[in-house]
């Protein structure tokens, strides 16, 4: 259940950063939702390592997180009687950052994804994050000891939006996560 609602909350979030591409003014009094901004779960196999990589590779902010007991979380159908404490994360201030709820649910084996390529598998298969200058995210990453896969920072064909960057690096759990943005 968990695996599904990360890789759908994965797609939604997709589509909704392309919407913000395409559609910049939209608000939620636009739409039959409350937010347009969408918050992302992700169970992860070492809650450090993956704060590390997330914070200091990729920018993000801790704020405070929250705990839910096991009674509800069965109840709703998140877990099979699992507590939950769920590290949160965003990018950005404010009702509109995106937040990425981060967590490690004790005393299970997890299967891992294969992200061997993004059509490896069915679902959800990667976050982009769009920075400002790819060159700082690039510096970033090195800092952090993290390396993008296959050639680094590629140039978006001009009929995607040249002068535009796309990086791609891995999680600590293999994860794709898309670093888009110009370069100075």
């Amino acid at each position: 259940m968990l695996y599904f609602m990360k890789k759908t909350a994965l797609v939604v979030a997709a589509f909704l950063a392309l919407g913000a591409c395409v559609c910049p003014n939209l608000r939620a009094d636009d739409t039959d939702f409350a937010s347009v901004t969408m918050d992302i779960g992700c169970v992860v196999s070492d809650l450090d390592k993956a704060l590390t990589f997330y914070k200091e590779a990729i920018g993000f902010k801790e704020v405070p997180g929250f705990s839910v007991p096991s009674d509800f979380a069965s109840k709703v159908g998140l877990t099979n009687g699992k507590h939950l404490d769920i590290r949160v994360l965003i990018l950005g201030e404010g009702a509109g950052a995106t937040r990425l709820k981060v967590m490690h649910v004790e005393g299970t084996r997890s299967k891992q994804t294969d992200n061997s390529f993004i059509h490896s598998q069915l679902g959800f298969s990667y976050l982009t994050v769009r920075v400002k200058d790819t060159s700082q995210a690039l510096a970033r990453l090195e800092k952090a000891g993290v390396k993008p896969i296959a050639r680094g920072a590629q140039e978006l064909p001009a009929s995607l939006g040249g002068g535009v960057y796309l990086t791609i690096v891995r999680d600590p759990d293999g994860n794709f996560i898309e670093l888009v943005g110009p370069k100075s």
